[in-house]
C-alpha cells in the first residue's frame, strides 16, 4: 500500500521568500552603512604644508612698505642764466664744499653785456668827476663875487658912519651924507642878494651831484648785476656734501631754471616709504617704524604724510632716530614696518595665504586624528603676518596656513 508524501513545494516557496527578504534587508543595510561612511580623504605630506596655532593675547598690527633713504638736506642746483655747458669739473660721488665749482657755463652775450656795463660805469664816473670840478668852480666864482660885494658893503657902511659923524660937525653937506647912506643901503641889499645866490647855487650844485651820483649808482648796480651773472656761470655746490648727479652734458644748452646738479648731505638721512593708498588710512604721525637697510634695522617715527596720492601710493617720511649702519647712503632701497596699533587679548594666528582683513575664509583645521577639515572662519583686523580671528576657531586650534587652492574640491585631507 502506497503512502502519499506531503508536498514540499510550499515549503520551498516559503524559504525562498524568507531568504529573499533577508537578502533585501542585508542589501539595504549595506547601502545605508556605505552612505554613512565619509569618502576617502586626500592624503597630503605634512612636510609640504605650513601650519599655525591660534593663540590669545596681544597682537601687534603692522604695515610693511618699500622705500628709499633720502637726504634731509638735499639741494637741487638750477641754472640762473641760459648758456652752454662748457666744462664739468666734478663727477657724481665726489665730496664737495660749499664753494666747489661743479660745472662751468658759457654765455658770450652775457660777457658782452658785462663789458658794456663796465664801460658805461667808467664813463658815468668820469662825467661825475668832470661835473664835480665844474660845480666846485662855479661855487668858488660865486664866493669870489660875494667876497667883493661884502668888501664894498663893509666899505660903504664905514663911509656912511664917517659921513654921519662929519655931518654932525657940519663938515659935509646933508646931500653927501644922504648919498653915503644910500650907497650903504644898496651895498647891504647886494650883499644879501649875493648870499642868497650862493645858497641857491650850493643847493643846485647838491641836486646836480645827487642826480649824477644816482646815475652812477645805477650804472654801478647794472655792472655788479652783470658781473654777478657772469660769475654765476661757474656753478657752485652751495652746501658741503656729496654730489649726487649732474644731469647735463658738455655742449648742452640750458635755460634759467633747468636742473644742473644735485648735492646732498650724507650724514643726515631720512626714509621715504611708498604705502599703497588702500593701506595709508591707518598711518598716523609719530607711529613707530622699523627701517630695514639690508645691513641692519634702525628705529624711526612717522614725521610727515603726503596729502595727495601719486601713482597709487602715499609718500610717508620717516625720521630716523638711531644711528644708521655703515653703508647707508642716499637712494638706498629699504623696507619699513610701521606699527599701527596693539590689540590686547584677541585671538590671532599667523596670516594664511590669501587671507584678507575683515572677510570670511575657508580654512583647514587639523584634528586630533591627523585629518584636516574645511572650516568657515571670520577674520578681523590684519597685520603684515598675523590676522585676528573673530569667530570659527578657538585658542589652540591648528590651522593650515599654506596655499590650499589646489584642494578647493575637497573638504577633508589627511596629513601623513
Amino acid at each position: 500500500m502506497d503512502i502519499p508524501r506531503p508536498s514540499r513545494k510550499k515549503d520551498l516557496q516559503r524559504r525562498r521568500l524568507i531568504f529573499g527578504a533577508i537578502g533585501l534587508l542585508v542589501f539595504a543595510g549595506v547601502v545605508f552603512g556605505l552612505s554613512q561612511l565619509e569618502p576617502a580623504a586626500l592624503s597630503v605630506d605634512r612636510n609640504t604644508v605650513s601650519t599655525g596655532v591660534v593663540t590669545r593675547g596681544e597682537m601687534v598690527r603692522q604695515l610693511r612698505a618699500p622705500g628709499t633713504l633720502v637726504p634731509e638736506d638735499n639741494r637741487w642746483i638750477a641754472a640762473d642764466q641760459q648758456g652752454l655747458v662748457d666744462a664739468i669739473e666734478v663727477r657724481p660721488g665726489a665730496t664737495v664744499r660749499r664753494s666747489t665749482v661743479v660745472l662751468r657755463l658759457r654765455n658770450p652775450e652775457l660777457e658782452q653785456l658785462t663789458q658794456e656795463a663796465e664801460l658805461e660805469l667808467r664813463a658815468a664816473e668820469a662825467e661825475a668827476s668832470d661835473l664835480e670840478v665844474r660845480l666846485a668852480s662855479s661855487i668858488l666864482d660865486q664866493k669870489a663875487r660875494l667876497a667883493e660885494v661884502t668888501a664894498d658893503y663893509q666899505g660903504a657902511i664905514l663911509k656912511a658912519e664917517a659921513d654921519r659923524e662929519l655931518s654932525s660937525f657940519g663938515l659935509i653937506s646933508n646931500i653927501e651924507l644922504q648919498r653915503s647912506e644910500l650907497d650903504a643901503k644898496q651895498w647891504t641889499e647886494r650883499n644879501q642878494i649875493e648870499h642868497e645866490r650862493l645858497a641857491n647855487l650850493e643847493a643846485s650844485v647838491q641836486a646836480q651831484r645827487d642826480a649824477k651820483e644816482a646815475s652812477v649808482e645805477q650804472k654801478r648796480a647794472i655792472f655788479a648785476l652783470r658781473r654777478s651773472q657772469l660769475a654765476g656761470l661757474d656753478v657752485q655746490a652751495g652746501i658741503d656734501g656729496v654730489l649726487q648727479e649732474v644731469p647735463v652734458e658738455i655742449g648742452q644748452r640750458v635755460s634759467p631754471g633747468d636742473t644742473l646738479a644735485r648735492v646732498a648731505r650724507p650724514d643726515k638721512l631720512k626714509a621715504e616709504l611708498k604705502i599703497a593708498e588702500t593701506l595709508a588710512r591707518d598711518v598716523a604721525l609719530d607711529q613707530s617704524v622699523a627701517i630695514d637697510t639690508r645691513n641692519g634695522i634702525v628705529a624711526g617715527r612717522v614725521a610727515q604724510i603726503a596729502p595727495a596720492v601719486q601713482e597709487g601710493t602715499v609718500t610717508v617720511e620717516v625720521e630716523i632716530t638711531e644711528a644708521l649702519p655703515r653703508g647707508a647712503r642716499p637712494d638706498l632701497s629699504i623696507e619699513g614696518t610701521v606699527e599701527i596699533e596693539r590689540l590686547d587679548d584677541v585671538l590671532h594666528i599667523r596670516r594664511p595665504v590669501y587671507a584678507q582683513a575683515n572677510s570670511r575664509a575657508s580654512l583647514f583645521v587639523v584634528g586630533d586624528d591627523g585629518a584636516a577639515r574645511r572650516t568657515a572662519v571670520s577674520l578681523g583686523r590684519a597685520s603684515v603676518d598675523t590676522v585676528e580671528i573673530v569667530s570659527g576657531l578657538d585658542a589652540g586650534a591648528e590651522v593650515i596656513l599654506s596655499d590650499t587652492s589646489a584642494w578647493d574640491d575637497v573638504d577633508r585631507i589627511r596629513l601623513n
